[in-house]
Order: C-alpha cells, then structure tokens, then sequence
C-alpha cells in the first residue's frame, strides 16, 4: 500500500462512550497521513474484528481491488460485495473519537471496551472477548513457527 508512511502499531484498550465514539490514541493518530484529512472508512474486517482505513488508504485499496479483482468470479464478487457493503466512511472530531456504527459493533461485539491494534496500513478494532479467543485458538502455534512460514519465502 502506502511505502512511504509509517505503520500502525501496538495495541491499545479504550472505552466506548453509549454513543459509540471510541477515542483513537495518539500514538495511532501520529501515523495518518496529512492525506486523509481525518477521514477513515471502516468495515467488517476478519475474525470478528473490524478494520479501520484512513481515507488515502481506502482509496489505494480500492484501486488495487479495480485493478486485481476478476469480476466473472463468483469469490471475488462475494469478497467486494461483503467488503463494500459494510464500509462507511467515519471521521475524527475534536476530541480525536471516531463514531463506531452500531452494525458492525455486533458483528464484532464490541460494546462497552474496544481492543485497539495497529496492523501497517491500517488499525483493527475488538471486543476483548473476540480479541482473547482470537489468541486462545492459536495457543498452540509458537510465534516462532508462525514467523517461520510466513517470513521464511521473504
């Protein structure tokens, strides 16, 4: 995606007020790009989660999507179409919160405390409960075996 901003990193616990908002850290706000303008879309993201783009983010990706995705296969219009469907555009306010929408805080449970991770181009929200099982599924694999496959063809 982006090769010349920062990654977002770490992980953070914040608490979601009753209207939704969740404040973004500053360690993760220091990582947008002047480019986004304080603009994000978030959508559904895997395992329960949800995904947080800022807005220069989203754009490449739904450039590569333009550009990779073959539209005569029946996967690859699921992916856009579940993709897109849960995608809204959120954007920070004064208080650097951004508004959760309320249909994807139930799928990915969060209600009361949200899980914050940063994962390069983008950051990840939680429930604890979702984020804590996530982990607990793959106990079994050491980090070092997990980095071994996946680092190991680099």
């Amino acid at each position: 995606m982006a090769e010349d901003m920062a990654g977002f990193k770490g992980k953070y616990e914040h608490s979601v007020d009753d209207k939704g908002r969740v404040s973004l850290p500053s360690k993760v706000r220091k990582n947008i790009s002047p480019e986004a303008m304080d603009s994000f879309v978030i959508t559904r993201g895997y395992e329960a989660s949800l995904d947080l783009y800022p807005m220069d983010v989203w754009n490449q990706l739904e450039e590569q999507l333009r550009a990779n995705l073959n539209v005569h296969r029946e996967q690859d219009r699921l992916y856009v179409r579940t993709l897109m469907m849960w995608a809204q555009e959120v954007g920070l306010d004064k208080q650097s919160r951004i508004m959760l929408p309320q249909d994807l805080m139930q799928i990915a449970g969060i209600t009361t405390q949200v899980v914050i991770i940063g994962a390069l181009e983008k950051i990840e929200l939680w429930s604890p409960e979702n984020f804590r099982q996530y982990h607990e599924r793959y106990a079994d694999q050491s980090y070092e075996d997990v980095a071994a496959r996946v680092m190991g063809g680099m």
